[in-house]
């Protein structure tokens, strides 16, 4: 039998699962975010209630906000159950539930009055994003701006009627600063280098598009501190609902299922204030390049290099692509001798250690992520997490020889068939153009390198365009298993 998930309910819940012992009534709004998706309910929202707990910052309680039409759906089962959500946290031995309590309200996407009106409350004091890798209209190439995207030319001439999370943060902006209030601090919690600096980039180029005098006061005026931010959150399908609901009892629209690992570090930029999220494990530094740099290159770097050749081998779970020796292999070979090499010296942390760790964390089979899951949105990833590593090592005339593997891979899959020859069902946003230039590539390589507002000046240089091709080449030929073999015993 299971139990509704509801603030009613918690009493029952209690019984089987932490449950907030704090009243929703002793909560404030003090926080906006915008992507209310697995992440950030496993992240941000679960520090928050940890502080909540032990009777700190009540007043920095989370209301959603989103533009997307699917945050139609996710907002009215979030309401269905008075905004909370079971947090299923798991280590290879045990899963554990918990029922936060964070979220006091989520604005319906699409009403930009009630949005705008919340972020110029002066109430809140903080907006925080976790928009996806690619929502924050950068070229992957350039690394900057792009204010050529349709959204961005819309939002540029209907500055009052935006439809991107940017038009609408730059709406709030100007509402505060004609009513004299200060300005929030914008705070980027996606995996992207430099984020914090990449979002006020995106907040000011934006700007300068309509009112150049307002851009330069956002460029002066607005915090936007960059932060590192990690935890393996898989998606969320039938699956973890029945799993919750059979381990647990409750019956949540929409649990998150994420590892027992977090770890978030930040630069300490808030002017109107903050949580004292250091109390509950959170890292403030005055720079966080070198941390974000470790986690995008072995972590994030680490995924991608895995993730095509599972899925090429239909292999579905990541749990059980380190449990295939080859893949595995793989990633500890690229690992050791070309990502970790190029990440310089973190403080208190022995690099070594956190590829274990690393490894390990990809190695929970509790987790349930899928491959299918690490390989979406290639053309946005591979530009942060493989091709600045490649650049580096061509920068400093270091050998290069899995890491333009791992660009070939990818090519191959977004061929669309696996080596079995069961389809791949699209999986990035530029899917059809990947795909088109995908299979021109297994005539001709140079066809995939041509995309240059993905690969760069990188496609230029022999040593990648050399050993990317004969890796496409191989992989056509012998396959995807036999490729990694010879890769990991010298001979290819």
């Amino acid at each position: 039998m299971t139990t509704k998930l509801s603030l009613a309910n918690l009493p029952a819940i209690g019984a089987r699962a932490r449950v907030p012992t704090y009243a929703r009534a002793d909560l404030s709004p003090g926080i906006v975010h915008f992507g209310v998706g697995n992440f950030h309910r496993a992240h941000m929202a679960v520090y928050l209630d940890e502080l909540f707990e032990a009777g700190r910052d009540r007043d920095f309680a989370i209301v959603g906000a989103g533009v997307l039409p699917s945050d139609h759906a996710l907002r009215d089962k979030l309401a269905g159950q008075d905004f909370l959500s079971t947090v299923v946290e798991q280590s290879a031995e045990v899963s554990a539930a918990r029922v936060t309590g964070a979220m006091v309200g989520y604005e319906t996407p699409g009403d930009v009055a009630a949005i705008v009106a919340r972020l110029a409350d002066p109430a809140t004091r903080i907006v925080s994003t976790t928009i996806t890798e690619g929502g924050y209209f950068i070229d992957p190439a350039t690394g900057r701006f792009d204010p050529t995207h349709p959204d961005i030319v819309h939002d540029a001439a209907h500055p009052d009627a935006p439809r991107t999370v940017f038009g609408l943060i730059l709406a709030g902006l100007r509402a505060r600063r004609a009513a004299g209030l200060a300005p929030f601090t914008v705070m980027c919690c996606d995996n992207i280098p430099h984020n914090g600096k990449v979002t006020l980039s995106t907040l000011t180029g934006l700007a300068t598009l309509s009112d150049p005098a307002f851009a330069d006061w956002v460029a002066t005026e607005v915090a936007c501190p960059n932060a590192m931010v990690d935890r393996i959150t898989p998606a969320t399908g039938k699956r973890e609902i029945d799993l919750t609901a059979e381990l647990f009892g409750i019956d949540d629209a929409w649990p998150v299922f994420c590892e027992d690992f977090r770890q978030w570090v930040v630069e300490d930029r808030f002017p109107l204030g903050r949580p004292a999220f250091e109390t509950v494990g959170v890292q403030f530094v005055d720079d966080v390049s070198p941390f974000e740099l470790m986690k995008i290159r072995i972590l994030n770097g680490g995924h991608a290099a895995i993730a095509y050749p599972a899925a090429l081998m239909d292999i579905h779970f990541v749990h059980e692509a380190m449990e295939h020796p080859l893949v595995a292999g793989f990633l500890a070979k690229l690992e050791r001798e070309e990502i970790v090499p190029t990440v310089p010296p973190v403080p208190d942390t022995d690099l070594s250690d956190y590829l274990g760790l690393i490894e390990r964390r990809f190695a929970n089979p509790k987790i349930g992520d899928t491959i299918r899951r690490l390989c979406l949105d290639g053309s946005n990833r591979q530009p942060k997490f493989i091709l600045p590593t490649i650049a580096d090592r061509l920068a400093a005339g270091a050998p290069l020889k899995g890491l333009p593997m791992v660009s070939a891979l990818w090519c191959r899959y977004c061929a669309g068939t696996t080596d079995s020859g069961a389809v791949t069902a699209p999986n990035d946003p530029a899917w059809d153009r990947l795909q088109a230039a995908a299979l021109a590539a297994r005539d001709d390589p140079a066809a995939f390198l041509a995309m240059r507002d993905i690969f760069g000046a990188v496609a230029d240089a022999p040593a990648f365009r050399d050993r990317f091709a004969a890796t496409l080449a191989a992989l056509w030929r012998d396959g995807t298993a036999e490729t990694l073999r010879r890769y990991l015993d010298g001979s290819f």
